[in-house]
């Protein structure tokens, strides 16, 4: 299991076991993370799952792909570290990562 730190707006600090191999977006929606709406069930076809990879785990976990740029374009207030939490896979090297979800999803 990895543990991921899901902050939201309001600085409150959630902490979750996340099986590798699924997404940051599954272990959200399993733990009902406040912030993580994901309304296409993780087909990469919508914004509403989208976080802010705190800074000290941006190169872990990459930046995004073609498709997810196009579909960040649809999420409120993109940053440079933004990604949709359906296209990060969870991996042991993940383990401790923190992102931020936005104040509303797009």
């Amino acid at each position: 299991m990895a543990k991921i730190t899901f902050i939201d707006q309001s600085g409150e600090q959630r902490t979750v076991d996340a099986e590798p191999g699924s997404t940051v977006m599954e272990a959200a929606i399993l733990h009902d993370i406040p912030g993580i709406e994901a309304e296409c069930g993780g087909a990469c076809s919508c914004a509403t799952c989208h976080v802010y990879v705190d800074d000290a785990w941006t190169e872990a976990v990459g930046g995004p792909e073609p498709m997810e740029e196009d579909m960040l374009d649809f999420a409120f207030d993109v940053r440079p570290t933004s990604r949709l939490s359906c296209q990060i896979k969870v991996t042991p090297a993940l383990d401790g990562l923190v992102v931020t979800t936005p104040e509303r999803q797009g």
